[in-house]
């Protein structure tokens, strides 16, 4: 690196985002996860060891997960290089591994790769690393916010060490925030913040220090020289729209998008939708509503809602976002305007209800398989009636235990398709009620 070099990096660094400006260079400047950092803890002794194994980092945005990879980069003298997983291939991963390779045989110098978001790669792109990973050739860090049991590969994840991180606490947060008001690489003390104001900033953050540093910023330039409490609301108001995902909006938003779908409302839906999609929520989660929602609340009354749910969500998988948001409107619009029914939800409390009342009621003979002669011999399936080989394929019959017999669960209601449920089902049960005495057949 050059003089020019070295005065661009500074000048860049002086233009960088004070979350950036303010990340933490050594564990001792680092702020929470004490599970995990603290004295005689799994990381702090793997870092003072020089024992860094492989590790994923699972948590919320803005917990810290970079930061450690950085950290623990600097600490152990390696080289550090960070690829995305939204951005990078198969390719750009072997060209990283083939330098670490080398680096190592020419310097003896080991090498970190770090995967941001590493729940993004695919199958193949995260079986290319499993080779490299067992001969040591790199120590991959990963980085996601999702489960790692349901998103990363059973073999690469029995080679790694999970790491749980957890959202900060409001005191943490705060703590950061000052850090950054009076240190030279932030605010450099030139910035009062009421304490009032302070306490806003790490409330309204949800646990992300990131969001925090953020709203500070924003703060300080909106408020000049001092930030009270009204220059903070000012200038996250546009947060607002704040979603934070374990909190109590998040739920609040969720219902109300649901309570739009079954009310009917397509505009309500759709704006609900946006919220949560504008505000960093997951399209999966907001896709699995709607496929919940398919079957609670529209069910047979229009069996293809069911359908459009999930052809939302391969949809969303295949083209990302921005394009993603199109079939999710599509889904969200047309399970808005489905004709509505509660039956499937009803149902099949109603045979939970059965079931848990009457406890594990005997098979019927005439249902049960026979597979061996024996049970050929005992009756096993005697008197089975075979619908194909009836009129309409329909014979009357009882499948329910005795006991059961007079018990209707499904009771299609008048909207969509049920309504042709409803007539033929009325029709199959009049056929198999008991007839009075005195009455034909």
């Amino acid at each position: 690196m050059d003089l020019f070099d070295r005065a661009a990096e500074v000048e860049s660094g002086a233009r960088a985002p004070l979350a950036e400006r303010m990340r933490p260079r050594t564990l001792d400047e680092y702020v929470g996860q004490e599970h995990l950092t603290g004295a005689g803890k799994l990381l702090r002794r793997a870092i003072e060891m020089d024992q860094v194994p492989s590790m994923i980092f699972w948590g919320p945005p803005g917990t810290g997960k970079t930061t450690l990879a950085r950290i623990i980069a600097n600490a152990t003298g390696a080289h550090f290089e960070m690829v995305s997983a939204v951005l990078s291939g198969v390719k750009d991963l072997r060209e990283a591994v083939a330098a670490a390779d080398q680096r190592w045989k020419m310097n003896r110098k080991r090498s970190i790769l770090f995967v941001d978001e590493i729940h993004r790669f695919n199958k193949s792109q995260q079986d290319a690393l499993l080779p490299h990973v067992e001969r040591g050739t790199i120590t991959l860090l990963g980085a996601t916010t999702e489960n790692p049991s349901f998103e990363v590969n059973a073999a690469l994840l029995s080679r790694m060490r999970v790491l749980t991180l957890r959202g900060l606490e409001e005191e943490e947060l705060r703590k950061v925030l000052q850090h950054a008001i009076d240190d030279p690489r932030g605010l450099d003390g030139k910035v009062k913040v009421d304490d009032d104001a302070l306490a806003f900033l790490a409330m309204i953050a949800g646990g992300d220090a990131r969001r925090a540093l953020t709203a500070l910023e924003v703060a300080a330039k909106y408020g000049g020289e001092h930030v009270n409490r009204n220059a903070a609301e000012e200038a996250v108001q546009q947060r607002t729209l704040l979603y934070d995902k374990g909190g109590e909006e998040h739920y609040n938003v969720v219902s109300a998008f649901i309570k739009s779908m079954r009310g009917s409302d397509p505009d309500a839906a759709v704006y609900w939708m946006a919220r949560m999609i504008e505000a960093g929520e997951d399209p999966r989660f907001v896709v699995r509503r709607m496929v919940i929602f398919a079957s609670e609340d529209v069910g047979n009354a229009d069996p293809q809602a069911l359908q459009v749910a999930i052809a939302a969500l391969h949809a969303v998988e295949l083209m990302g976002f921005p394009e993603g948001t199109h079939p999710l409107t599509q889904a969200v619009t047309y399970l808005a305007m489905a004709p509505k029914s509660n039956t499937a939800k009803m149902t099949y409390m109603k045979a939970r209800d059965a079931v848990m009342k009457h406890g594990p009621l005997p098979v019927p003979m005439h249902l049960r398989n026979a597979p061996t002669k024996l049970m050929k011999n005992l009756g096993y399936g005697s008197g089975y009636q075979y619908p194909h080989d009836h009129e309409n394929q329909y014979v009357v019959e009882n499948y329910l235990p005795e006991g059961l017999r007079s018990e209707h669960f499904y009771e299609p209601g008048d909207s969509g398709y049920e309504a042709e449920h409803k007539e033929k089902l009325a029709g199959f049960r009049a056929q198999k009620a008991p007839k009075e005495p005195g009455e034909d057949g």
